[in-house]
């Protein structure tokens, strides 16, 4: 019997009604699954969203969403062998499946880190520093990141039900903003599984994410200003998307990643018999051959310098001969079918197009499929074209086969590889393979404007290299023009797409208060105990400490060479200080400067603070000579509460503000430090 899938809406599991969509399994032929998302209501799932999701997330801190975002990774990494089952389904092999499923879940891990560590334990985020806005600094301005109040709805692509889902979610929920998930319909089941996971899980409150298997119908009829919509797909359907009236009229914020085509470029030193030639072979053939070729940033264009077409030709096919098509569950094979008929159809018929700018050097003849019949899967043979006149011919800029279809080019100078390169009009990922620095950076000052992200390959990276088409979360994955114009992941980055930047104006004492950030000219309190003999919680962001006075000596001066080894002229030698015109003579180090400001704060007896763990942003703003007088302003700047480990010390990080004045009230020294204190 063909399971029906169900769709996750206002906190239930409901099947769709009415005419049901027959999925079909991408080697086999045979059905899958059913699904429909019939009868849903969809303005009530928005409300849901808004309503129910929205308020619960954002009550929570980045910290507390963070630690949601790796429970759930583990309880999916826990489960992954499930979705490797049927992943096979999609006609992806393991190691297409890997990116997808073990891809995905690593989103999730490398968002929970980035949220303890580049976010606060806040429910908002403070961006940047200060602004002063006024001569008597009565008068300045702040920037705050507030979560979105709408709904996050992601329209996902078929070629990466899992890590296509995952990607979008992760920053999403890790802003506080709540999510409807709409996967393409025809491998919605693997989607269904792994969403069943993270709802199994429970972690994350009621109403955050909702499931449509099936039609979106009128969904983006129902968005608002507050609402955020993230597409992946075809350009030409993003667009359409883009300009739906709710979405134009609400001003929504829209962020798209569409296929496109992307170019792998061979350096002219890489020639063959250095490793880099090696190198671009098998890149350009893995990024042909992964998930059937199915993939927004594989190469559908191969640069090569002029000459040296037969050699690339006759290396890529000998390496395309050895990549067995079959059934993935199939042991040897390399590559799997695409992921339904219909996308046969539409790949056969993009490259016959192609075929009238170019002629065909491999795969006019189908190879053999191993453990699957033809007939019945959604098999397409590697093509591989080579076009000698690229220049002249527009089908291979403009047209995209999405399956395993390549056209070898060749160019004459680094400037044409260049102007071809930009005939993609927008690609989400480009590749320059060389040895050769110069090369290199002619090659990717020229194209950027092109790009979202350049791949620079050679002998030293090539170890550790993630490939051309591999995202990452800690970089964007998104591209201009053609690719969509679009942004996503991209670490930090991509959790400010679901925050509100706001400038918030006022005196340092008010931004102080609103922000929970010390702001310098705010209010400061220096009565009560030394603050290293406060807890964590006794502390207030703004207690001060305003220290005692230190005559720097000539003999401190030369007591820190000799304990440093640090004998740098202008600290040992008047003259020479005063040769440049800098210095009008010996200046003290600035590195002892700060240890004699820690001199002049700290409590050194037994007390709350545990350790100090971080110095930030230190700048030397004026020298001290001998005779100056140093003290310090030291503030609470900042207050951040750690989770407490099995058997540890409950405690918190407390960031100082730290000012060394010398004898004319003029600041010297200005950084932070980061202190372990006790709660």
């Amino acid at each position: 019997m063909t399971a029906r899938l169900q769709n996750f809406a206002l906190g239930e599991w409901v099947a769709g009604t009415g005419s049901q969509t027959t999925l079909l399994h991408a080697v086999t032929g045979e059905p899958v699954a059913e699904t429909s998302s019939g009868g849903l209501d969809f303005q009530a799932m928005v409300r849901y969203a808004r309503a129910v999701g929205g308020p619960a997330l954002r009550a929570l801190t980045f910290h507390q969403r963070a630690a949601m975002l790796k429970a759930v990774a583990k309880h999916l990494m826990e489960r992954k062998e499930a979705f490797y089952a049927l992943s096979g389904a999609t006609g992806a092999t393991r190691s297409d499946s890997w990116v997808d499923i073990e891809g995905g879940i690593g989103t999730f891990f490398a968002y929970a880190s980035r949220g303890r560590r580049e976010f606060p334990n806040e429910t908002f985020h403070v961006e940047g520093p200060q602004e002063l806005l006024g001569k008597a600094g009565t008068f300045a301005g702040r920037h705050i990141c507030v979560p979105l109040e709408g709904v996050a709805i992601h329209i996902n692509a078929f070629n990466f039900p899992c890590w296509g889902m995952l990607e979008k979610l992760a920053p999403a929920l890790l802003a506080g903003v709540p999510c409807i998930v709409k996967p393409a319909t025809s491998t919605s089941y693997l989607t269904e599984l792994m969403f069943r996971e993270i709802i199994a899980a429970d972690v994350f409150p009621k109403g955050s994410l909702q499931l449509i298997c099936g039609s979106a119908g009128d969904l983006l009829s129902h968005v608002e200003e507050q609402d955020a919509v993230a597409f992946t797909g075809s350009a030409a359907t993003g667009q359409a998307l883009k300009e739906s009236p709710a979405v134009v009229r609400h001003a929504v914020r829209f962020n798209m990643e569409a296929d496109s085509l992307n170019c792998s470029i061979l350096g002219p030193d890489a020639i063959p018999g250095t490793p880099e030639f090696d190198l671009f072979i098998k890149e350009v053939v893995r990024e042909m051959t992964t998930k059937a070729g199915q993939k927004c940033t594989a190469v559908r264009r191969t640069l090569v310098p002029a000459g040296l077409e037969d050699a690339v030709v006759d290396a890529l096919r000998a390496r395309l001969a050895k990549t067995t098509v079959g059934d993935p569950a199939v042991e040897g094979v390399r590559m799997g079918p695409l992921a339904s008929r219909g996308q046969v159809r539409d790949v056969g018929a993009a490259a016959s197009r192609l075929r009238e700018a170019g002629q065909v050097v491999f795969g006019a003849d189908e190879v053999l499929v191993v453990g699957a019949d033809r007939e019945k899967g959604a098999f397409f043979t590697p093509l591989l074209m080579v076009c000698d006149r690229p220049l002249t011919h527009d089908a291979p800029h403009d047209i995209e086969a999405f399956g395993p279809v390549n056209t070898v080019m060749p160019y004459g100078s680094l400037d044409e590889a260049i102007v071809l390169a930009k005939r993609g009009r927008g690609s989400l990922c480009g590749s320059i393979v060389t040895a050769d620095a110069a090369v290199a950076r002619q090659v990717v000052l020229g194209v950027a404007p092109y790009h979202g992200r350049l791949l620079v390959l050679d002998r030293t990276s090539a170890g550790e290299s993630t490939g051309h088409g591999s995202p990452l979360p800690n970089l964007v994955h998104g591209g201009p023009g053609r690719a969509g114009g679009g942004e996503e992941m991209g670490g930090a980055r991509g959790v400010l797409h679901y925050l509100q930047r706001t400038a918030v104006q006022g005196s340092p004492t008010m931004l102080t208060a609103i922000t929970r950030e010390w702001s310098a000219g705010a209010a400061q309190r220096t009565e009560g105990p030394h603050p290293f003999r406060r807890t964590f919680d006794e502390l207030e962001v703004g207690d001060t400490l305003v220290t005692g006075t230190r005559i720097i000596t000539l003999e401190d001066i030369e007591a820190f060479a000799r304990l440093s080894g640090d004998t740098f002229y202008a600290h040992m030698d008047d003259a020479e200080a005063r040769a440049h015109g800098v210095f009008t003579g010996r200046v003290a180090h600035g590195y002892f400067i700060v240890s004699a400001a820690a001199g002049l704060f700290v409590d050194p007896a037994l007390g709350p603070v545990l350790a100090n763990y971080g110095l930030e942003r230190l700048r030397f703003t004026k020298p001290v000579y001998p005779g100056d007088t140093i003290r310090v302003r030291l503030t609470v700047k900042q207050k951040t509460a750690k989770d407490t480990p099995v058997d540890g010390i409950p405690q918190g990080v407390v960031e100082w503000d730290v000012d060394v004045r010398n004898q004319h009230d003029e600041s010297v020294a200005l950084y932070s430090i980061l202190t372990l204190v006790k709660r």
